[in-house]
């Protein structure tokens, strides 16, 4: 029972983090209905950016504010130059436009940067003290610190976004844009305005992404792949739903764990790879906008 539990929560600690990737799609789509497939990309860009800042002496917490700024200007200029002139186009127009920004912002950071494979430790780097591994093992469980560290970081962003949405006047703006775009220019919500803000908070969620996901990967151009993950999540959540995208990456992180543990040797091994895809898959079949999207009904 207790191998059962720390599996669990090791699977838990890493659906967290999927979570805040799948948050990065379903902030753009209840925005402005286009399906980032570039948030990748901008996962990768965002890291890679960090930690060239740091190799070149720069101090932690000016890395990170310079490499924000960067980011939600990149966004914003995504917004206003790509896909601000498609607006009111054909849904496919839109995520094609996403999949070419996706090869440009790749090619962008390697001729900026390098494509060389960069190690970032978040815990030494922020000066976070090694939890003792025998407080670990007293409490009979073994749980990597990053996790848990990780799992804090991705936690405090998810809660942050959502008392955003809640809680202030713009976050029930962005609400509203996403439930109707005509009614609310009808009551004078800028719509462009809002649009952007969603991008640079898009750029931001890259960063803290970035960030943590380097950590675990190492910067390198294969971190764009993330986006990979962050799939069936949103698929299980629902393309539009902030709750969804935190339960469906719950129950990913759980499932590819405990399926790896308890399943893998029935099947040769692996089944942690490609066990999302598989639930995405069934949930497709009886629940197609997911457990908590909005189901749309056109009549003709």
């Amino acid at each position: 029972m207790t191998f059962f539990i720390e599996v669990t929560i090791s699977g838990l600690l890493a659906g967290i983090m999927y979570s805040l990737v799948a948050l990065g799609f379903v902030m753009i789509f209840k925005a402005s209905g286009v399906f980032n497939f570039a948030q990748g990309a901008m996962v990768l860009f965002a890291a890679l950016t960090f930690v060239r800042f740091l190799e070149m002496g720069m101090w932690v917490w000016a890395a990170f504010v310079v490499t924000l700024v960067a980011m939600i200007v990149l966004a914003t200029a995504i917004e206003w130059i790509v896909l601000r002139p498609l607006v009111a186009r054909p849904p496919i127009i839109l995520f094609m436009a996403t999949i070419g920004l996706s090869f440009f912002l790749e090619g962008f950071g390697q001729g900026i940067w390098d494509n060389q494979v960069h190690g970032l430790d978040c815990e030494s780097v922020l000066g976070i003290p090694d939890i003792p591994a025998g407080w670990l093992m007293e409490k009979g469980l073994m749980i990597s610190q990053f996790d848990l560290l990780a799992a804090a970081v991705a936690a405090v962003s998810v809660v942050l976004l959502v008392l955003f949405f809640q809680k202030t006047r713009t976050g029930r703006a962005l609400r509203a844009v996403s439930d109707d775009h005509e009614a609310s220019l009808s009551v004078g919500i800028p719509l462009r305005w809002i649009w952007g803000i969603t991008w640079a908070i898009a750029g931001l969620i890259a960063l803290v992404a970035g960030i943590l996901w380097g950590t675990r990967l190492g910067v390198q151009y294969s971190l764009s792949m993330v986006v990979l993950k962050a799939l069936p999540v949103i698929i299980l959540g629902g393309f539009d739903s902030i709750p969804g995208a935190i339960i469906g990456g719950l129950i990913i992180g759980s499932a590819e764990k405990l399926g790896e543990v308890y399943l893998g040797d029935y099947v040769g091994g692996g089944i942690e790879n490609f066990l999302p895809y598989l639930l995405a898959m069934v949930f497709l079949w009886f629940r197609p906008y997911g457990l908590f999207g909005r189901e749309i009904i056109e009549r003709v």
